[in-house]
């Protein structure tokens, strides 16, 4: 049984600030227990009141006698202390504190949650807030908010971070006619979080499906393992706020520059099976469509429509979000063909014509749905003035109790003449729009969640070989020893190498005979660069010279760097100049990772050279729970796959050969986490093999 059981459906709730006056948040709660149907024992508790609501009110919980599962904390913040120690006192196991006045006002109310945290966990109490609304269940049923109002009973859970959100939601879903298992104001998530509530919610033979609207998230790694397994069971729709790049962190490298603050939110929420919503409305319509349609066994949408425009704007829209327009087979066409009029169009949209009555829509969806190569429909219903919007929407709910395996969904295009029909596809369960897009994109988010479910499981990353931790160790220490962060081109490359990462040779040279001693000793052409932590940009201020074929080249080269660097940067640190062997042209990729806060490393691959910035063209995923297969994905996301493919008669690449380096360096991430970011920009991929050319990494001081 899951440890929020008794949180849901506690034997005895107290109500702590319970009280006779309208307008008190204790008044609320209190009133809303009494109200909504809870079987179980109530008290309420005041020590200024002898009756509350119709019952005996306590001074104290250690007041009561019989045991007490549940309390709901309304009292001044300064006070919830006192309260929360007497619960723990009592042996109460679930504290819901709707008392604002702690981390949200600063330091001194997060010094207070602190400490009532910290008494939660000596009492071994889970605490829900403090600044929430409360809980509601409606299956229990229970309301333990101070909410205006008690859900419709559905299968819907809903799980808020904002206490406003969740009241403005429940008000309006109540006209909508959307019913909820359980809603949630998570507050300030000083305990449980919506990790918890997920996984409670996952395993809820009452809930079919978890919709949240977060600002953060409270663990990622938590978060990660937890909602990866949860999505495996139900479909969990998340709307994150907070998506501007406003807040995106400063970053010194290309990788950097592209993760910006919400795109590790979407890795993360893609790799863990979970739908982002990116406004309410998307969030409540994906929510309606997985509580009232089934999982699609594919992508393959039937339309059926009374008008031609909106049945080819539908069409546009289900090719524009990935989905397939289903191919009839010639036994569903030829039997259209017998029941339409000559004017229809059998073929997919099927157009059944503006004078088309509601038996004619009935035998055109009968038609297509039990066609084997449809996997969900569409129907679209314009009004025209012979249409019968009633008693079409009867006829899609006889279809969708005959298919009960294929989604269908209404679009009823229209105003107060719809208002009848929409009301009988709602009541029936079947979803119900006023324009195509949603109606798409609810099919889609369907989809979307079988392809994720269906995906078979793929093996952690395991890279063959052995791995030379000490030496990456040994050039920590020495760069962190000189008092720097950023490795030099050469200490990045040896870094790269003993974890198996193909790197063109490169060694720093002071002077100028040294730097021709080492192109001499690894052959010729080589290209110089100056070796200073302080320049991201090398080639702005003169610092990189390539193709140097002779050592009168080199010398010139080397001249020339410190000339140009000691002009342009006076104050940068330079350590002098890196040979590097100049290796021959491959087709130009990024391989780059960055450590986001919450959920740790990010690893890019994608387009490389000097255009990363412009063109973007990247693929992101994290490397908590990164397989093979991810990277494979990766790398066909990018319209570098098709150069790698081989582009009009090249070759193609050793794409093997690039993705054991993307192992390697998402590997090289998990074994140091010191390691802030990497850079491999360009990384050249051939025919055989791939090679690093210029690979940068940056470092924190964790000792």
């Amino acid at each position: 049984m899951s440890e929020l059981a008794h949180f849901y459906r506690p034997d005895g709730v107290a109500v702590v600030g319970a009280s006779n006056k309208p307008g008190k948040v204790g008044h609320s709660i209190i009133r809303n227990m009494s109200q909504c149907g809870y079987g179980g024992r109530l008290y309420p508790i005041n020590p200024r009141e002898t009756v509350i609501a119709g019952l005996k009110a306590y001074a104290s919980v250690l007041d009561i006698p019989e045991p007490v599962e549940l309390a709901v904390v309304a009292v001044p913040a300064a006070s919830v202390l006192d309260v929360a120690r007497q619960c723990g006192e009592k042996g109460v196991r679930h504290l819901i504190v709707v008392s604002a006045g702690f981390r949200e006002i600063g330091k001194e109310g997060l010094d207070l949650e602190k400490e009532l945290v910290s008494l939660c966990r000596r009492y071994g109490m889970r605490l829900l807030g403090p600044n929430c609304v409360g809980m509601m269940d409606t299956h229990t049923p229970i309301n333990a908010s101070f909410a205006q109002a008690f859900p419709l009973k559905g299968d819907i859970a809903f799980l808020s971070q904002s206490g406003a959100m969740l009241v403005a939601i429940l008000d309006w879903s109540l006209s909508a006619g959307i019913g909820f298992s359980k809603m949630v104001s998570l507050g300030n998530k000083a305990d449980l979080s919506e990790i918890d509530f997920i996984a409670e919610a996952a395993d809820d033979p009452n809930t079919r499906v978890i919709a949240c609207y977060l600002e953060d998230v409270a663990d990622g790694e938590r978060f990660l393992k937890t909602v990866r397994e949860a999505a495996l069971k139900k479909p969990i729709v998340v709307l994150k706020s907070g998506a501007s790049q406003a807040g995106a962190q400063a970053a010194s490298s290309h990788t950097g520059a592209l993760a910006g603050s919400d795109l590790a939110y979407d890795v993360a929420f893609r790799q863990c099976g979970v739908l982002r919503a990116r406004t309410m409305t998307e969030l409540f319509e994906l929510a309606t469509a997985f509580s009232r349609c089934p999982i699609p066994t594919g992508n393959r949408v039937a339309v059926v429509t009374n008008s031609g425009g909106p049945g080819i704007v539908t069409t546009d829209r289900i090719e524009a979000d990935g989905l397939a327009m289903a191919r009839f087979t010639r036994e569903t066409a030829d039997a259209l063909r017998r029941a339409l009029p000559a004017e229809a169009s059998v073929y997919n949209p099927v157009d059944v014509l503006g004078d088309a009555d509601a038996e004619r829509f009935r035998t055109a969806l009968e038609t297509t749905l039990a066609d084997p190569n449809v996997d969900s429909a569409i129907v679209l219903l314009c009004p025209t003035a012979v249409a019968q919007p009633a008693k079409t929407a009867k006829a899609i709910v006889e279809m969708r109790n005959r298919f009960p395996a294929k989604p269908i969904v209404g679009v009823f295009l229209g105003g107060e003449t719809m208002a009848e029909a929409t009301r009988i596809l709602t009541e029936a369960g079947v979803p119900c729009f006023s324009f195509p897009e949603p109606a798409v994109a609810a099919i889609r988010g369907l989809v979307r969640y079988a392809d994720a479910r269906r995906d078979p499981p793929a093996e952690p990353l395991t890279v063959p070989g052995a791995l030379d931790r000490k030496t990456v160790k040994a050039v920590f220490y020495d760069v962190l020893r000189d008092h720097r962060l950023v490795l030099l081109g050469s200490e990045a490359a040896l870094v790269a190498e003993a974890y198996g990462i193909p790197a063109a040779p490169t060694v720093l040279a002071t002077t100028a005979d040294e730097a021709v001693r080492e192109a001499n000793r690894m052959g010729y052409p080589v290209v110089l660069k100056v070796a200073s932590p302080n320049i991201l940009h090398k080639t702005d201020v003169g610092g990189v010279k390539v193709g140097l074929g002779t050592p009168e080249d080199v010398r010139k080269a080397f001249a020339d760097i410190v000339e140009s660097v000691g002009r342009l940067l006076p104050d940068a640190v330079v350590h002098g100049v890196e040979v590097q062997k100049m290796m021959p042209k491959g087709v130009e990729l990024i391989i780059g990772m960055t450590r986001d806060v919450q959920f740790g490393p990010l690893i890019a691959v994608g387009l490389g050279g000097i255009y990363v910035n412009l063109l973007k063209d990247v693929s992101f995923r994290l490397v908590d729970g990164l397989t093979r297969r991810d990277i494979e994905r990766m790398l066909t996301e990018t319209k570098a796959y098709a150069l790698l493919r081989g582009y009009r008669g090249e070759k193609p690449a050793d794409i093997g050969a690039l993705v054991d380096v993307v192992e390697r360096t998402a590997r090289l991430a998990l074994d140091f986490p010191e390691i802030n970011e990497i850079d491999i920009n360009p990384v050249f991929a051939y025919e055989r093999g791939v090679c690093a050319l210029d690979v940068k990494m940056t470092i924190s001081d964790n000792r």
